[in-house]
């Protein structure tokens, strides 16, 4: 579902990295992976997740590895985030109020989800059946 909303995407791609790794995959593990000499990563996360960054495994190896992109939504709060020694780029961008739960409760009621998930994705949906009624279902 993935491929299919990033497809056609310019400078997207996806990766199967840690659905393929065997074992606990974190993401000190992915960029490791991902770097080479002349590549610059992002990492792209909420504020609610930058504020919890000095839980991570690793984190330091995370650190050096990527420049952290902090997503603040209006009305996050994103002053509980320890940034020190992050390389930081933020971008602000309106709340929008939709959740995965919300989708796919939306799916299984038959209404529309065209304007809060990408066509690819929508049309994997719609191919598969997924969250419908039917396939919550057998679950």
């Amino acid at each position: 579902m993935v491929e299919a909303a990033v497809a056609g995407v310019p400078g997207l791609e996806a990766s199967s990295i840690e659905v393929t790794r065997a074992g606990p995959s974190y993401t000190a593990d992915t960029l490791a992976e991902l770097s080479s000499p002349g590549r610059d990563l992002f990492l792209i996360v909420g504020s609610d997740v930058a504020a919890r960054l000095d839980t991570w495994v690793r984190v330091e190896e995370v650190k050096r590895l990527a420049t952290l992109v902090m997503v603040e939504r209006a009305g996050d709060d994103p002053a509980g985030a320890d940034l020190a020694g992050w390389r930081v780029e933020r971008v602000a961008m309106p709340r929008i109020d939709v959740s995965s739960t919300e989708i796919r409760r939306r799916v299984a009621d038959g209404l529309r989800v065209d304007f809060e998930v990408p066509a690819g994705a929508v049309r994997i949906i719609e191919d598969r059946c997924l969250y419908t009624r039917r396939d919550d279902e057998g679950s």
